[in-house]
């Protein structure tokens, strides 16, 4: 019997594909998703009891096609980390390209979780199931990096979702995580743009705290205990405050 069981998209390389290591060595159950399929085949060859699905989490279908696939191949699933990303780095007044490239950044960085995350909730909320949800976000997405400008407003964004979705979900056996990766050595960038912390080393610190039931913000570095405010009050203090105005509906545990 596996200890938990793991999704990771954008699994193949990078912090994905670390994380998928040590959730492996900890006797955990590890199903990998990305676009490549001879970079998952790789991996799988590499890593004995990886378990790869060839997707394209930027793509509408495709998140329908891998929670379909999940709910048939991985029903007890216990994590779900949105990992898969890319960035683009140019600058605004220079970015020419056509809209369709820069609509796929969007839809991998933002669509993508909030779309995969709707259909997988219900799955992660079975009875008598605790479970984890964690977004990727960045350091970007509390210091804006003008080199990559879509990339930070979409981390900012999921950012911000992923504060919501923790209150959507405060009344469930799901804890929402935000894992903030500083700079770290990946492929992210593009060839010749790697540098920052080395994989192995973010992934072995953070991973002992995505295990930590009381760890909802995860950083590494610069990016730990990072705290915004507005006008000297932390705005998940302002946050609360507004909910309580504004009460909403949120989710339940599944009574089956």
């Amino acid at each position: 019997m596996y200890k938990e069981q793991v999704l990771i998209t954008g699994g193949s390389k990078g912090i994905g594909l670390g994380l998928a290591k040590c959730f492996l060595n900890a006797g955990c159950r590890v199903l990998i998703t990305g676009r490549d399929l001879k970079k998952l085949e790789q991996a799988a060859i590499a890593i004995p009891g990886l378990e790869i699905y060839q997707n394209d989490i930027s793509e509408p279908v495709e998140r329908e096609a891998l929670a379909i696939h999940i709910r048939k191949v991985m029903p007890g699933i216990t994590y779900l980390i949105n990992n898969a990303g890319m960035q683009r780095r140019i600058p605004l007044v220079e970015d020419n390209a056509p809209w369709a490239e820069r609509q796929m950044e969007i839809d991998t960085l933002l669509s993508g979780p909030i779309h995969l995350n709707h259909l997988l909730i219900p799955v992660l909320l079975k009875a008598g199931k605790h479970s984890t949800l964690i977004n990727v976000t960045s350091g970007g997405a509390y210091v804006p990096q003008v080199f990559a400008p879509v990339y930070s407003a979409c981390k900012a964004a999921l950012h911000h979702y992923t504060l919501i979705l923790r209150h959507a979900l405060s009344q469930t056996s799901c804890r929402v995580v935000e894992l903030i990766p500083p700079a770290v050595r990946t492929e992210l960038a593009g060839p010749g743009q790697s540098h920052g912390a080395t994989i192995e080393d973010f992934c072995k610190s953070i991973f002992a705290d995505l295990k930590q039931p009381g760890k909802l913000d995860i950083g590494y570095a610069q990016t730990t205990d990072l705290k915004t405010q507005l006008s000297g009050r932390l705005v998940e203090e302002l946050m609360k405050a507004s909910a309580a105005r504004f009460p909403v509906a949120t989710y339940m545990d599944c009574d089956e």
